[in-house]
């Protein structure tokens, strides 16, 4: 079997019960099952993923960094997204969620941290010596009014930084595209400094970083001997993107998603001028149709 894309999978872990599990050993049980299942699979790496601190206990956090390490599998987790959540944790941990995380052993090259918005300059270093990843999700932070991820200062303090864009909840079109101009420009306000994240780090976010965050800089993440072809066309001869001055700015500033033409993974086809290869895209769209009636009935 093969697969004809590449995705990380996420191994839910959460203190309630919900239509994956009923409790918590049954979600790790179904976590590592899934692991097991598509370990062998090379387009297809599994990550745990508990929620937050909010939603997870001691006794979870410690079972999940045990296994982290046993497997070495990269650690998911929303952490510091909203001030809310940093009052709520000292209130009821006595520290706040990062100091916390420490304390369970979790801060190390295994996380990656999703949001961060809410962060002290200890935080930022304790994050760059560690070798946390740090993934800015950028829309979701601005429709939830979460917050603001000070992008430009772990960039500068050594932290990998990566895009995402967070579920379909909270950004809508999950356009990475989208998120790499709205993290590029917003780096910039936040820093107060028009210099901030410039577009070459943004790319880097959006590619290298993120490869780094997975865990798969090794195969992916650049264009170089060795890597697997992971490619994207982007046709910048659109009046859109005319004239051309900078190529990455261009990427970055001027381009949008429907720009792009060609997509290989693996060296496979799989967007041929702006159609998908081998997708159904008929029942791709029935099924988006029963699920909106399913979810809308609930």
């Amino acid at each position: 079997r093969r697969l004809g894309f590449r995705a990380m999978v996420a191994l839910p872990i959460i203190e309630f019960p919900s239509a994956w599990a009923a409790t918590r050993d049954e979600y790790f049980d179904k976590g590592l099952a899934v692991h097991d299942e598509f370990r062998d699979e090379p387009l297809l790496g599994t990550s745990f993923a508990p929620h937050a601190p909010y939603t997870v206990s001691d006794a979870s956090f410690k079972r999940i960094r045990m296994l982290s390490d046993q497997l070495d599998l990269p650690v998911h987790l929303h952490l510091h997204e909203t001030a809310h959540e940093v009052e709520q944790a000292k209130r009821e941990h006595g520290a706040r969620p990062f100091a916390r995380m420490q304390a369970l052993g979790l801060v190390n090259d295994h996380l990656i941290a999703v949001h961060m918005t809410q962060l002290t300059e200890v935080e930022i270093a304790a994050c760059a010596e560690a070798g946390v990843s740090v993934v800015h999700c950028a829309e979701s932070n601005l429709k939830l009014a979460s917050g603001f991820c000070p992008a430009e200062k772990l960039r500068r303090a050594g932290v990998n930084l990566a895009l995402g864009t967070d579920g379909c909840a909270s950004n809508n079109d999950l356009d990475m595209f989208g998120e790499l101009r709205t993290a590029a420009l917003l780096a910039k306000a936040v820093a107060d400094d028009a210099s901030a994240l410039d577009a070459a780090g943004a790319l880097h976010a959006a590619t290298l970083g993120g490869a780094r965050a997975l865990g798969w800089n090794e195969r992916i993440g650049s264009i170089e001997a060795g890597k697997q072809a992971d490619l994207a066309a982007v046709r910048l001869d659109e009046i859109e993107t005319q004239p051309i001055y900078d190529v990455i700015s261009q990427l970055v500033y001027a381009a949008g998603r429907w720009q792009v033409s060609d997509v290989w993974i693996a060296g496979v086809r799989r967007l041929r001028e702006r159609a998908l290869v081998d997708f159904d895209i008929d029942e791709v769209r029935a099924k988006a149709r029963r699920w909106r009636e399913r979810i809308a009935a609930r």
